[in-house]
């Protein structure tokens, strides 16, 4: 299970900014989370997560309050296949790893 991250920590890693949250406001309920979850987690390590136990509570609760989804709802998310990796995620495109 991923460690608790401090406050500033969080907020430094896992807000979403900018052209993040235009993309993310594309999305809805479970997607948007998850998206906002993959473009924060991509950003930070430069690869996706290969599944929910790689994202401590703590933010996806953060990033669900962002998205205004709750929590709860990236349980319906599918972590395998195409929706996990989206194609051509702009995340990959001009975005610092």
């Amino acid at each position: 299970m991923p460690r608790a991250l401090e406050q500033d920590e969080q907020i430094e890693h896992w807000t979403l900014f900018g052209d993040e949250v235009v993309l993310v406001e594309g999305k809805r309920g479970p997607n948007a989370l998850a998206f906002g979850l993959l473009v924060r987690f991509y950003a930070r390590h430069g690869r996706f997560p290969h599944g929910r136990l790689e994202l401590p509570d703590q933010v996806v609760e953060f990033v669900a309050g962002q998205v205004k989804v709750a929590a709860v709802e990236l349980a319906s998310y599918g972590w395998s296949g195409r929706t996990h990796e989206p194609a051509g995620l702009p995340a990959r495109r001009g975005m610092p790893a």
